[in-house]
């Protein structure tokens, strides 16, 4: 890559780390089998990409070559991908979704651990999984006394770069400087000695613009020019429309019983084009003056902020689809000044999402009748992304959400089931249901009630008999939450 002198200055700042800009060849030769490695990213974006690829090439040709990988959440194909696709992953935490890597954890080639998303970077420097020995980040630039300035991502990497013997950085010059300001770097303190988060507004800045490194710990400067892979969102259909519209119609009802306030609290919502869609819905809402209290920071939040409702939004990435990101990027001096990305630890932290009374509104793979949801697991056995922050919100939100169509494979299996196959967030996590076709809010009701109202307001017509068949017959065995254990009829239900 020609990096210009210009480059190099402003984005190098200190004119003694400039001695250690390498290729990427050179910098993945810091890479030992064996290596517990942090990288920056989440959902995909701000991951480095360089260094990855030319350590994926060095196992092709042939080195034994065997890393522990962490990450805040998702990234991209040039880290996930092409690593597991040359063999080169033992070990992964705490999230995923790229095909290959999703591929080899249900083959038992990458042993896989799925965490709640808040805990990684403290459960790291606690010491319960061992010791990092590298940290390789994405970042805008270097400042003069050896900090990083982090791209579209905060994720875990003020940890990672904190508990690393080393740290290579991947300056990356598709991401602008621009993005410079608008991180707020705050690692809590660890016990004994921990103190309150002093966030008690969605704006407040607490911590400082930059992630803590200093010149010591940089082993290597790679400079990359392989922007993010961006994921188009899928255009918003009839089903998530409804689902939307429900959601709306919800939140107009808490209003006017005085249990929100017409600007709503903060929200959250999950990553993915249903939950754009259910915030694209927000569009609708009457008043102004939302606000967003976040993991990841979608077009459907810009649209809210051009639109006049928004008024702040916190998370710990952009996450934006292609076209978003031309939008982010082209106004970006605008936007800044109504957005704060933090560390995963703090955009997902129990003690602020339950001080600032976030609602969570999150998806759902299945939910069960007594309102148990699965959101990890196809068929009990096969991983598909992993937990994420959902659990984090989940059970700390002022009101807890989750959605999900009815239905599966175009109609042919139901994702209202008698018994979740895998279960993420038990029914005490779980206020309120919502599917395209209604809503059940399980708020103050026995196991029966609720199994009624999630059966009555959210399954698929097609599938109501079934579902009220299991009810009956498991009601007449007896029981405080009665089930039939007999996985014969949940199998008729998920194959019909």
């Amino acid at each position: 890559m020609g990096e210009s002198s210009c480059d190099v200055e402003s984005r190098v700042r200190n004119a003694s780390l400039r001695s250690r800009i390498m290729s990427p060849q050179e910098a993945a030769k810091i890479v030992k089998d064996g290596m517990c490695v942090g990288c920056s990213g989440f959902t995909p974006s701000g991951y480095p990409k360089a260094v990855p690829l030319a350590i994926a090439e060095r196992v092709r040709k042939g080195e034994r070559l065997q890393i522990t990988l962490w990450t805040g959440a998702s990234v991209g194909p040039e880290l996930d991908g092409e690593l597991t696709e040359a063999g080169a992953i033992r070990r992964r935490f705490p999230y995923q979704t790229e095909e290959r890597i999703r591929k080899a954890i249900n083959d038992g080639r990458v042993s896989f651990q799925d965490l709640h998303l808040s805990m990684t970077a403290q459960n790291m420097r606690y010491g319960f999984y061992g010791n990092m020995d590298l940290a390789i980040v994405e970042a805008v630039a270097i400042t003069e006394e050896g900090h990083l300035i982090p791209s579209t991502s905060v994720g875990n990497s003020p940890t990672f770069v904190k508990q690393a013997k080393e740290v290579i950085v991947e300056v990356n010059l598709t991401q602008p400087l621009e993005l410079e300001g608008l991180h707020d770097i705050y690692i809590p303190d660890d016990p004994p000695s921990r103190k309150p988060i002093p966030i008690v507004k969605v704006s407040d800045r607490v911590g400082t613009p930059y992630i803590e490194c200093g010149t010591d710990k940089i082993a290597a400067i790679v400079f990359c020019d392989i922007p993010d892979k961006q994921r188009p969102l899928s255009s918003i259909d009839e089903t998530s429309r409804r689902m939307a519209q429900n959601l709306l119609d919800l939140l107009d009802l808490e209003v006017k019983a005085a249990r929100l306030p017409k600007e709503l609290l903060p929200l959250q919502s999950g990553v993915g084009s249903v939950a754009n869609a259910v915030m694209a819905g927000l569009m609708e809402w009457p008043t102004d003056g939302l606000l967003v209290y976040t993991e990841v920071i979608q077009d459907s939040v810009l649209d809210l902020f051009d639109a006049g409702k928004l008024d702040f939004a916190s998370g710990t990435s952009f996450t934006p689809s292609p076209q978003g990101a031309q939008r982010l990027y082209s106004n970006l001096t605008e936007y800044r000044k109504k957005v704060l990305l933090r560390p995963q630890e703090i955009s997902n932290h129990p003690e602020i999402i339950r001080r600032l009374g976030v609602i969570s509104m999150n998806t759902a793979i299945e939910v069960d009748i007594y309102g148990h949801v699965n959101s990890t697991m196809v068929s009990g056995t096969h991983m598909m992304n992993g937990i994420g922050g959902s659990g984090d919100f989940a059970r700390n939100a002022y009101l807890s959400i989750f959605l999900c169509p009815s239905t599966a494979k175009g109609g042919a299996v139901s994702r209202v089931v008698p018994f979740c196959c895998h279960v993420d967030h038990t029914e005490h996590d779980v206020d309120v249901v919502v599917t395209e076709y209604g809503v059940a809010d399980l708020r103050g009701l026995s196991p029966r009630e609720r199994a009624r109202q999630i059966v009555e307001k959210c399954a698929h017509p097609d599938y109501r008999p079934l579902l009220e068949d299991y009810m009956r017959k498991a009601e007449s065995e007896g029981g405080h939450e009665p089930h039939l254990l007999d996985e014969c009829f949940s199998k008729r239900l998920r194959e019909r």
